[in-house]
């Protein structure tokens, strides 16, 4: 096991989303593409990027929105389940999602900033199907 390094994030007028846990920095306002998305747990946020993070194999999930190839994401510091990545989607009119990644709002800190990116998709919806 190594030394963990953590990314800073700083951003002129940007807030910052932070491991509810550990408080550690996991991605900035100005990547936030979705505040709609819903999980099986509630609310959920979409972003384009993501750091101090791990990632889990990939598997196949039949989502809210159909069959997906995700990885779930942790966190690096104190390993809490964070949400997902989208590795690959099944359905043509879900591949916009390839590649974004997923955070649980409950998973969170608060945040105190606006949302300038937010909804770009209203009314996303993806958590597992029971």
């Amino acid at each position: 096991m190594g030394r963990v390094f953590l990314v800073e994030l700083e951003s002129a007028g940007s807030g910052c989303y932070r491991c509810r846990l550990c408080d550690t920095p996991l991605a900035l306002s100005d990547h936030l593409l979705s505040d709609s998305f819903n999980c099986r747990k509630g609310r959920a946020y979409l972003f384009s990027n993501v750091v101090n993070i791990s990632v889990g194999p990939p598997e196949e999930r039949y989502m809210l929105s159909g069959m997906h190839t995700v990885e779930d994401i942790l966190c690096c510091l104190c390993g809490q389940l964070l949400g997902w990545k989208y590795v690959s989607a099944h359905d043509k009119n879900q591949k916009y999602k390839e590649g974004k990644f997923v955070l649980e709002r409950w998973r969170l800190s608060e945040v105190i900033a606006d949302h300038p990116n937010s909804d770009a998709r209203p009314g996303s919806s993806d958590g597992e199907n029971p």
